[in-house]
């Protein structure tokens, strides 16, 4: 039995290692992965489209697309109602997501940087505004809440999965192990994710203390001066 201390999981060098131990993301689903390329690749705008058209659907994910979007200097949508997937703002949030995807899909899981760039992918939605990318520096924090996050991917792999299964050039040992990947590398987003917006145990315990202990600890010391002070004068 391998011991991993809630602590441990704070550090994401760490979390990665057990995260994708738990789920056994191994070499053989990397491979898979960059496999389904020549198969996924061309229907990137196809799958893009679709995510939007769901995003389209429904009032509290379509109006974060209606203000100016960080980095386009073209004209905004003016409301819900101007919102099309030929909108120059959305083609241009398009493209995001399509290198992205693209991404899942070339990236070099074995190269640490590939998680930290899944991570900076989660931490970038929570509002923070040092995301850890460049084209983000010094801008707005982009904030859209977890349940948006957690879904989409979810509406995702449903549509990777499909097309993959539906694939006529793919035979049925390879799309069985493109399917088991993409499940893996979604699900390991999704925590990456999770972790910059759900608190645990250990870090509840730490916000209590700075949240009540600290400002007591504080009030404390500050009575003390005062009654030092009466003392000599």
């Amino acid at each position: 039995m391998r011991e991993i201390t809630p602590a441990s999981l704070e550090s994401l060098p760490s979390r990665v290692a057990y995260a994708r131990d738990f789920v056994s993301f191994t070499a053989q689903d990397a491979a898979a992965l960059h496999a389904a390329k020549p198969y996924l690749a061309p229907l990137v705008p196809t799958v893009v489209d679709a995510v939007y058209v769901k995003l389209f659907e429904y009032t509290v994910t379509a109006q974060a697309f209606v203000p100016r979007q960080t980095g386009f200097s073209g004209d905004a949508p003016a409301s819900l109602d101007d919102l099309t997937l030929d909108h120059p703002q959305i083609k241009f949030r398009k493209d995001f997501l399509a290198g992205y995807i693209v991404k899942l899909v070339t990236m070099d899981y074995d190269d640490f940087k590939s998680w930290e760039y899944l991570d900076k992918v989660g931490r970038m939605h929570t509002g923070v505004e040092d995301s850890g990318f460049k084209h983000r520096a010094k801008k707005p924090g982009l904030r859209v809440e977890y349940v948006h996050c957690g879904l989409l991917l979810g509406f995702v792999e449903d549509i990777l999965v499909s097309a993959v299964m539906e694939h006529p050039q793919i035979d049925q040992s390879t799309k069985l192990a493109v399917v088991r990947a993409v499940n893996k590398i979604l699900w390991l987003q999704n925590d990456l994710f999770a972790r910059h917006y759900i608190k645990d145990s250990t870090q509840v315990e730490k916000s209590k203390w700075s949240d009540y202990v600290v400002p007591f600890l504080v009030g404390a010391v500050a009575v003390v001066m005062c009654r030092s002070i009466r003392l000599f004068n």
